[in-house]
C-alpha cells in the first residue's frame, strides 16, 4: 500500500467559511501511508481530524515531518489526540532549526507554554522522540522507507521531502520562494520523475510581485518545475486564505491548460498509487 491524503491544504490561517469548503479550510497536513507505516507532513489544523481517526485504531507508530515551524504548520499539534495516549509512539523530525541553535522540542514546548496554552508539553503521554537534522540530509525510517530532503527558500529556512517506497515517490515541497531568473536546482533534483509533486502554490504570477520576500511561490512556477523534472502528477497546494472555491476552480482550469497532470489539492482527497495509475477519491470520515 502506498497512498497520500490531504487533511489540510490551506496556508497562513484556517478559513472555516462556506465558500472554502470545496477545497477545504484547514492548514497544512498531509499523510503518506507506506503499508503499515504512517508518515505525517506538518501539523496544521488539518491534523485534528486525522488524530481523531487514528484514535479509533487505539495504538500505532507515527512519524511526523515538519517543513518548518511557522504557525500554520504547527498550530494543530497541541490538539493531536494520539500525542496524549501512551499507546502511540511519535517520532518528530525537523530540518531547519538545528543551525539556528533551536530544536523541534523547544518550539513545540514554547507553543504549549503559558501564557498562550493551558497545559505544558509534559502532559503528553505518547512515547516521543525528537529528531533535529540539517535539510539536505537523508532520513531512513525503515529498510524500505527512505526520505531525501532539501533546503527551501523561506524565512529561517524550510525543508522539502521526497518519500521513496517500493519504486514510487511523493514529494512534499512547501514553503518556498522561487528565483525569478532560474529554476531551483535543489528542488529539481529532489522531484525528478516523482509520481506526485506537492508544491507551495500560494500565489498566482499576477499576485506575486506584491508578496516578494514572503517565502512563497506560484502555481505557474510549479508547472515549470514539473515539466523540467518529468513530474507525473502535480498538486497545487498551500492555498492563500483570500482564494475561495471559485478562485481555485479557475486556477485548476488554467493549470490544466498548460500541464494536464496538474490539479488543485482538496482537503479529504486521497491518492492511491496502484501500479502506474493514480486514483483520486474523497474520504467521508467525520471528526
Amino acid at each position: 500500500m502506498f497512498k497520500t491524503r490531504f487533511w489540510g491544504v490551506r496556508g497562513t490561517i484556517a478559513c472555516p467559511y462556506d465558500s472554502y469548503m470545496k477545497y477545504g479550510g484547514n492548514t497544512s497536513c498531509v499523510t503518506v501511508q507506506c503499508d503499515d507505516t504512517l508518515l505525517i507532513f506538518d501539523s496544521g489544523t488539518g491534523i485534528l481530524p486525522l488524530g481523531n481517526k487514528l484514535m479509533a485504531n487505539g495504538r500505532g507508530n507515527i512519524s511526523v515531518f515538519f517543513s518548518h515551524t511557522h504557525w500554520d504548520h504547527i498550530s494543530g499539534f497541541p490538539f493531536f489526540k494520539p500525542a496524549y495516549s501512551p499507546n502511540f509512539n511519535l517520532d518528530l523530525y525537523c530540518g531547519n532549526l538545528k543551525k539556528y541553535g533551536s530544536s523541534i522540542f523547544e518550539v513545540l514546548s514554547h507553543q504549549m507554554a503559558n501564557p498562550t496554552f493551558p497545559v505544558p508539553i509534559d502532559i503528553l503521554q505518547a512515547k516521543m522522540k525528537y529528531h533535529d537534522f540539517d535539510a539536505g540530509q537523508n532520513v531512513k525510517v525503515s529498510d524500505d522507507i527512505h526520505l531525501d530532503t532539501c533546503l527551501l527558500n523561506h524565512p529561517k529556512g524550510a525543508t522539502g521531502y521526497r518519500v521513496n517506497f517500493n519504486g514510487k515517490s511523493v514529494c512534499y515541497v512547501t514553503d518556498t520562494e522561487h528565483n525569478k531568473d532560474r529554476l531551483d536546482d535543489n528542488i529539481l533534483k529532489l522531484i525528478e520523475n516523482t509520481d506526485l509533486f506537492i508544491y507551495d502554490s500560494t500565489y498566482t504570477e499576477e499576485e506575486y510581485p506584491n508578496f516578494e520576500g514572503w517565502g512563497h511561490s506560484t502555481w505557474q512556477e510549479g508547472v515549470r518545475l514539473s515539466k523540467e523534472a518529468g513530474v507525473k502528477n502535480y498538486a497545487i497546494f498551500h492555498h492563500d486564505p483570500s482564494h475561495d472555491d471559485d478562485f481555485m476552480d479557475n486556477v485548476e482550469l488554467e493549470a490544466k491548460e498548460v500541464f494536464s497532470d496538474a490539479f488543485v489539492a482538496k482537503e479529504g482527497m486521497e491518492i492511491d498509487f496502484n501500479g502506474k495509475t493514480i486514483e483520486f477519491g474523497k474520504f467521508d470520515d467525520k471528526p
